[in-house]
């Protein structure tokens, strides 16, 4: 395996709390927790045995670059204190600095707020057999990978490591959360999808979709969490290639989705080696998109 890789963080010096597909969280403590982005790759539900070269480093800057772009419109999960304030062990320490960040505690909701620009994926299954997606009445007439006439808001439920994501009504929402916050977490996740999608798009890639995560601090102030803006949180195409009526390739681990499709495999439990040159390329796309959107 490469040196350069990281398939779990395995700090010692810290209380491990969960161990995510591609994150392993860690206790520091009462007011921060540690999350550590590996390089672990995640494809039909099922965590890889082979990692992605560098790709936590690169989701990491991805999501800092966007956290700081964020600001202005809501509060983030980054912490003020330092990484050998939170892990005093060096050895632990430089095993995962580039791939670390410290966060505050908070009381993460237990949704997902997706945002589609793009009539594509689960959107565009439903979109063929109902005219809808999520529930939400689309103009007839739209082809696969159309732009959408705005911005729709599809919240989820969150599964447990192993379970699909459950779409859910922007009125099942409101029951699970209640009304007020959950017009708060779609109002903000709406608008911080156009921003983020007029600035891609003036680096030539379309963001056809996206999933934000948000927490509550204690005074109830909703925060946003997790990553943000990644290739494995959003669906980012080419303005080049991209063209309605097909899919467009994307920056992720499409490449790899697609190798494992040539397989005879069930797409469960235990997940097979993939070949170093696919995840190679798939690092190579992640870095595209990194170097795109913040040089």
């Amino acid at each position: 395996m490469n040196p350069k890789t990281l398939l779990k963080a395995d700090i010692q010096s810290l209380k491990l709390l969960h161990r995510g597909k591609v994150r392993d969280m860690y206790a520091i403590d009462e007011q921060h927790l540690l999350i550590v982005t590996t390089d672990r790759l995640s494809a039909f539900d099922v965590v890889l045995p082979t990692p992605v070269p560098g790709k936590g480093e690169i989701l990491n800057q991805v999501s800092d670059f966007w956290f700081k772009k964020m600001a202005h419109l809501i509060p983030n999960q980054t912490a003020e204190l330092s990484l050998e304030q939170a892990i005093p062990d060096a050895e632990d320490r430089d095993r995962v600095r580039s791939r670390a960040l410290v966060v505050k505690r908070l009381k993460p909701l237990p949704i997902e707020a997706i945002v589609r620009g793009y009539l594509i994926g689960s959107g565009w299954k439903e979109y063929q057999q109902q005219g809808s997606v999520c529930g939400i009445d689309l103009p007839q007439g739209l082809g696969l990978a159309d732009k959408l006439p705005e911005p729709i808001f599809t919240p989820s439920t969150k599964a447990d490591i192993g379970a699909h994501d459950e779409n859910i009504s922007f009125e099942k929402m409101c029951d699970v959360i209640g009304e007020d916050l959950a017009t708060q977490v779609r109002d903000i996740s709406l608008t911080m999808y156009q921003e983020a999608a007029a600035y891609a798009l003036e680096r030539d890639i379309i963001i056809a979709d996206t999933k934000f995560e948000f927490g509550l601090d204690e005074h109830g102030t909703l925060t946003l969490i997790d990553e943000v803006l990644t290739p494995d949180s959003s669906r980012f195409w080419d303005v080049k290639t991209y063209q309605p009526g097909v899919s467009p390739p994307s920056f992720d681990k499409q490449i790899v989705r697609d190798w494992l499709e040539t397989l005879d495999w069930d797409k469960t439990e235990p997940g097979p080696e993939v070949d170093d040159t696919i995840m190679q390329k798939t690092a190579d796309k992640y870095r595209e998109a990194l170097e795109r959107l913040t040089h």
